[in-house]
């Protein structure tokens, strides 16, 4: 699945490397810790899994949808590093499915329905809400797609799974039922809320002209938001269980009676400096709070970071085209 996403990243980059400005690098960086965070509330979902929002929605709607790509990329990519959630082997499929699918089908959903209402309607609204609902309904059927082929491509002489366990209705059917009934709601329900906040207090930003001056007031707000919510990610603690297609190897050992060869050679790729956000020396509660002021202030500097090389490749480009220098 990198090969697979590898186009989507590079396009991405090509296209917001034409209108990404310095003024445009906060809300990239702020958006993306958003989007952090908002995955760290684990809420339960039938079959005692757990899921979450990802907001890739809003992020389109904001800031465009490719800009959407390298966002929720970057942010599960800090995730793979750093906490080991979602993990390497999984990280092209992941960004697929929740940077790509997620944010492109939501956005689409949100400009057909939107129209050229004007930006405080309530049709713009019902395309956010409405969006984001089937664009996390999207990302999960095609999860569900890729775990259930699993089985059928990648087993043993004997018909043993070498990764993912269950076949084509058990995953998509696990995989939907679960979106359908709680993920997409609650998805709608954040993105509903932030998208109100911002068609009432700061409209212009969603048409990209907001003043330099609102600007600043918005993201030290924003900042501040997150800081709170950061504060209030041991929530995301009380939902047990496990992500569905997201099991350790000890899981699967109690789930089947045996690890998938596959999955068990892949498991020691990694070791995450911080697995499934504990902090050592620190409780679960203070490490996970930890571990959301980390990811927010980590991922604010990469993303401010990519931001600034973006913007400053294209000023020389700019400088060159002006004097006729043409770059190597």
């Amino acid at each position: 699945m990198y090969v697979v996403s590898a186009p989507f990243w590079y396009a991405a980059l090509q296209r917001v490397r034409k209108v990404l400005t310095h003024r445009t690098v906060p809300a990239l960086a702020l958006f993306s810790a958003f989007t952090f965070i908002l995955m760290m509330f684990n809420i339960p979902l039938p079959g005692g899994t757990t899921g979450h929002a990802v907001g890739g929605t809003l992020v389109a709607i904001v800031l465009g949808p490719w800009a959407a790509v390298l966002s929720v990329s970057v942010v599960l990519a800090i995730q793979a590093l750093l906490f080991g959630d979602g993990g390497l082997t999984t990280f092209g499929a992941n960004c697929f499915n929740m940077a790509v699918v997620l944010p492109m089908v939501g956005y689409f959903i949100y400009k057909v329905i939107s129209g050229n209402s004007d930006i405080s309607s309530t049709r713009r609204l019902a395309g956010a809400i409405i969006g984001s609902y089937f664009g996390i309904i999207a990302a999960a059927l095609v999860a569900g797609l890729e775990l259930g082929l699993q089985p059928l491509l990648f087993h043993t002489l004997d018909g043993t799974p070498l990764y993912a366990p269950y076949g084509l209705n058990v995953a998509i059917s696990a995989m939907a039922i679960g979106h359908l009934a709680v993920a997409g709601p609650v998805e709608s329900i954040v993105t509903g809320l932030v998208f109100f906040y911002l068609q009432k207090s700061h409209s212009t930003l969603l048409c990209g002209e907001a003043s330099r001056k609102r600007e600043g007031k918005l993201w030290l707000v924003w900042a501040g938001a997150l800081v709170v919510l950061a504060f209030a990610t041991p929530l995301g603690l009380l939902a047990a269980g496990t992500a569905w297609g997201e099991w350790a190897a000890d899981e699967l050992q109690n789930l089947l009676g045996y690890i998938p060869r596959g999955l068990k050679s892949m498991s020691n790729l990694w070791h995450a400096p911080l697995p499934d956000y504990i902090v050592p020396g620190m409780g679960d509660i203070a490490g996970y709070i930890v571990s959301a002021l980390l990811g927010i202030v980590l991922l604010c500097f990469l993303v401010w970071m990519l931001g600034r090389w973006i913007t400053r490749r294209n000023k020389v480009k700019k400088k060159q085209s002006s004097t006729g220098v043409s770059g190597i």
